[in-house]
């Protein structure tokens, strides 16, 4: 596996870790599911409702490597990255501009990667 040693070089990566169309849906339902558990925190002041947000984000994006994507999550080699990439990716995907950045990273419409050199 190729060392990242900057975010903007770890993003297109980790699109194409997320090519398949499922395993992104399932990242962008428990990146909602977290964002929704953090206002809801926020609003009634039932904070220790933030304790499950890391369960319910990484539950969905796991259980995505696992069953669709069959790869390991990056999470386990670059946590915080990975973190930052899932909240972008789902930003992108919640402003309709995830198109153009699957394109870019080499991810095919149907889910396939042009994998580039190196990796």
């Amino acid at each position: 596996m190729r060392t990242y040693k900057s975010f903007s070089d770890f993003f297109p990566f980790y699109l194409r870790e997320h090519a398949k169309p499922g395993t992104r849906a399932l990242h962008y339902a428990g990146t909602t599911l977290v964002v929704a558990i953090a206002l809801a925190a926020l609003v009634t002041g039932k904070w220790w409702l933030l304790i499950v947000m890391p369960v319910a984000g990484y539950a969905f994006a796991w259980a995505s490597h696992a069953a669709i994507e069959r790869n390991r999550p990056a999470t386990f080699t670059y946590p915080g990255w990975s973190l930052a990439a899932d909240f972008k990716m789902w930003w992108l995907w919640l402003t309709g501009r995830i198109d153009p950045a699957l394109r870019e990273a080499g991810v095919r419409p149907d889910g396939t990667v042009e994998r580039p050199v190196g990796e």
